[in-house]
């Protein structure tokens, strides 16, 4: 018991940091005629609303000439720019007076769309604003803009700069209520820190995006937003927000001109060449390492075709991850898990294939020579369609109380198809189809969907899919123990691949969402049947309904030392398709949001669900499983305290059932991260987790993962990155029914230069290694080395 409560005590420390800021930087002389310009601007909140009706008028002029954009904004156009405001704090306070001022001037010349931000700040020594690779600074002070350039709803592109001029970019999906900055354009900033605050000068080529073109009359959704983070992490606007309204992207104002814009060729054609080697061994045996090498030459393309539609193309490309991915706790774990895509050529236009389940799930294709993908959107009509081959095929195989992975030794062709027509502003509906193909084996998969937005406060969203799938004939034999041929050699997974003919099977979701500002319900009906797969998705789950009913309330503060509390639960109930009960499950949440940038969490589950099948020959529950009823508390706290330390815990304490022996335990989880801003250029990220199970009163397992990342930014261009992955498991095998190793360790180290013109012009220099230990080895044992290099080119027409 000591032990675990110190494993509880020590993820839950919070300690701060501090240093000296830069000395701030003077604006230079050639500023004075903007900041004259400035103060004769300069209105009350009351005179000068740029509310969403005003913003409709807002005509951005178009303007020639030469710009550099070094963040002083000392050319003529500047004087003759658009002005707006930033008046309103939309989070987390509600559309209270910005407690500072930001000024924000915008032309455009026909190709590019120019924005410079004047960022006032009664304390530039406390701007957070550092060195750091494109995206990673979300948590900076920030200024920039979302531009819905369809002005449909429906998706919008982002754009944000720090202080020293780093990007962040990414596409808001209002279908699936998701951001992503995995989406990554080319585009120029600049930023500076100034006496007074800091100044920030973007260029965006308007080819970057899609747009029509051919429309003489452009009316683009626009919001300009600054974050500013104190002690409450400021999200200030030139448009307030109402929280009735459950649309965002609904709410965003618009701009309009761009008369003459136009993307011009818009074609970049990048080679590659990736050259790797290294060496690996089998440590449980004497044999030596044997040595690998790679060199491939690759060629990539980037084609607007037009500034509705792109095209992305490959050919030999390397799809290896240059990062690796977080570590998960796999133990006690039934179903596979998930890892994001990090691949450039998948992650790109990622949001025209998403629909109301996860059918694309590119992390499938493993090892392609080539692929295609085509995306755009021409008046109401949106599509995307992608399609590439792989070397090796890989699925899930999924059941409804496990999943596992399927390879097949064989080429495969997979493709991807998605469309929506918007028959109006509130009225979607779409069609998505996913074909794999190989030797004995193909998954097709072909589905509707609809989105209803009913009013401002209520969704709803549906779908339906029919999937029709063959496997190779002995593909069960790979999930088999032994031969096969007795009961005890059975499995979920082995039943479920046991197929003769192809076969088929269905899916269907129904989404109904209310929400208001101060409350919210939703009604949700999930279901796969037994035999529906989606092999190119992450669908880990078959044979199951599922049905739940949610919802919250709201109470907020705009002063005072929190700003939002939040009591939420639902309740859910799980069968198979045979109305068996798979799980029942009622959980609550009570949350509090406050000063620092805090968030704290504390929540109670109770859960019925099934262990193990007793007699693994049958795919029946009833009679043949126990029902266990689990209990679990569980405590989650963030808080940023100041520019420097970022720190959270979540906790779980109760109930567990121990899948190896099919009975009831006692977890303790713990998970924590810690980030130090160390100066403007270095950071150190850590993140702890600490897993264990007791059950009959004894120690079952304990589970600890370790991921250190230390990083040296030395411009915005380029950095150093260290990484450590430590994996560390211990097993009681007195408390086990079958044999296991007494522990299990395991560690990953990857050293990493990175240096990036623009996201398609960079060069990756790494080297990396891994070991295991276990009891049948002495210690730490390298079972594999490597050094690899990147080096890809973008030629822009």
């Amino acid at each position: 018991m000591l032990t675990r409560l110190s494993a509880l005590l020590a993820s839950l420390f919070i300690f701060s940091v501090y240093a000296d800021e830069p000395a701030p930087e003077t604006l230079p002389d050639n500023n004075s005629k903007i900041e004259q310009t400035n103060a004769e601007h300069t209105d009350s909140r009351a005179d000068n609303l740029f509310g969403k009706e005003e913003l409709k008028q807002a005509f951005i002029p178009f303007l020639s000439g030469n710009i550099a954009v070094d963040a002083t904004l000392d050319e003529p156009q500047w004087q003759q720019a658009n002005h707006f405001t930033l008046d309103f704090v939309t989070q987390p306070f509600d559309n209270t007076a910005a407690p500072v001022k930001t000024d924000v001037y915008i032309f455009e010349d026909g190709q590019t769309l120019y924005i410079g931000f004047i960022a006032y700040d009664p304390a530039p020594h406390e701007i957070s604003g550092f060195y750091r690779d494109r995206d990673k600074i979300w948590s900076n002070d920030l200024v920039g803009i979302k531009l819905d350039t369809f002005n449909n709803e429906r998706l919008a592109y982002q754009f944000f700069v720090n202080p020293h001029g780093v990007q962040a970019d990414a596409i808001e999906n209002e279908m699936t209520k998701s951001e992503s900055d995995s989406w990554n354009a080319i585009w120029d900033s600049a930023g500076q820190i100034t006496e007074t605050g800091y100044v920030v000068e973007m260029a965006i080529p308007l080819r970057a995006m899609n747009f029509d073109e051919q429309s003489e009359r452009k009316i683009w959704g626009a919001e300009f937003v600054r974050f500013y983070p104190r002690n409450e992490n400021y999200r200030i606007s030139n448009l307030p927000y109402d929280r009735n309204n459950e649309c965002v992207l609904c709410q965003l104002g618009e701009i309009e001109g761009f008369n003459n814009a136009s993307q011009g060729n818009n074609l970049a054609i990048i080679p590659t060449l990736v050259v790797g080697a290294g060496r690996k061994r089998d440590v449980f045996s004497a044999e030596d390492w044997k040595s690998f090498d790679n060199q491939e030459v690759g060629v990539d393309v980037n084609w607007g075709i037009t500034p509705q539609m792109s095209l992305q193309a490959t050919i030999n490309p390397d799809f290896s991850q240059v990062e690796a991915d977080v570590a998960q706790v796999s133990i006690n774990n039934t179903f596979s898990l998930y890892f994001d895509e990090l691949r450039p050529f998948f992650v790109e236009n990622a949001g025209y294939f998403s629909s109301n389940q996860e059918l694309v799930y590119t992390r499938n294709i493993s090892n392609p020579d080539y692929g295609a993908k085509l995306t755009g959107q021409t008046g109401d009509h949106t599509f995307g369609i992608f399609a590439a081959n792989d070397e090796t095929t890989q699925f899930l195989v999924p059941g409804n109380l496990s999943s596992s992975v399927a390879s097949l030794n064989t080429e495969s062709i997979n493709t991807a198809l998605r469309y929506r027509y918007d028959m109006s502003d509130d009225f979607s509906i779409g069609w998505v189809s996913t074909l794999r193909d190989a030797d004995e084996y193909h998954n097709y998969v072909n589905g509707a969907d609809v989105k209803f937005r009913i009013s401002e406060q209520d969704t709803l969203r549906a779908q339906y899919v029919v999937s029709d799938t063959q496997y190779p004939f002995t593909l069960y034999e790979d999930f088999c123990a032994n031969d096969c041929t007795s009961a005890e050699d059975n499995s979920e997974i082995v039943l479920r691949t046991r197929q003769d003919d192809a076969f088929s099977g269905q899916s269907w979701r129904v989404n109904y969402f209310h929400q208001e500002r101060d409350w919210f319900f939703n009604a949700d009906h999930f279901a796969n049947d037994r035999d529906f797969r989606a092999d190119l998705g992450f669908e880990s789950r078959a044979d199951f309904h599922k049905s739940i009913l949610g919802a919250g309330y709201m109470w907020w503060n705009d002063t005072g030392w929190w700003n939002r509390i939040r009591l939420k639960g639902d309740w859910d109930i799980t069968h198979s398709d045979e109305g068996e009960l798979l799980e029942r499950e009622v959980e609550a949440y009570l949350s509090i949001r406050g000063t620092y940038q805090s968030f704290v969490e504390i929540g109670h589950v109770k859960r019925q669900r099934v262990g193990l099948r007793f007699d693994p020959s049958s795919l029946a529950i009833d009679g043949n499983t126990d029902l266990f009823n689990e209990s679990s508390n569980s405590f989650y706290m963030e808080t940023r305290p100041n520019s420097l330390l970022f720190v959270s815990t979540f906790a779980r304490i109760g109930d567990q059932i121990d899948f190896a022996n099919n009975r009831l335990g006692e977890q303790l989880y713990v998970e924590s991260r810690m980030d130090v801003n160390i100066g403007s250029h270095a950071q150190l990220s850590a993140r702890q987790i600490y897993s264990d199970l007791d059950v009959d009163n004894a120690k079952l397992f304990i589970a600890r993962i370790s991921d250190l990342r230390l990083t040296y930014q030395f411009d915005a261009r380029q950095f150093l990155r260290l990484i450590m992955i430590y994996n560390n498991t211990y097993r009681n095998q007195a408390n086990y029914a079958a044999p296991v190793d007494s522990y299990s360790r395991q560690l990953g180290a990857q050293l990493l230069y990175s240096y990036k013109v623009n996201p398609l012009t960079k060069f990756f220099v790494g080297v990396g290694s891994a070991a295991i230990d276990e009891p049948t080895l002495d210690g730490l044992r390298d079972y594999e080395q490597s050094v690899f290099m990147k080096f890809s080119y973008a030629w822009l027409q």
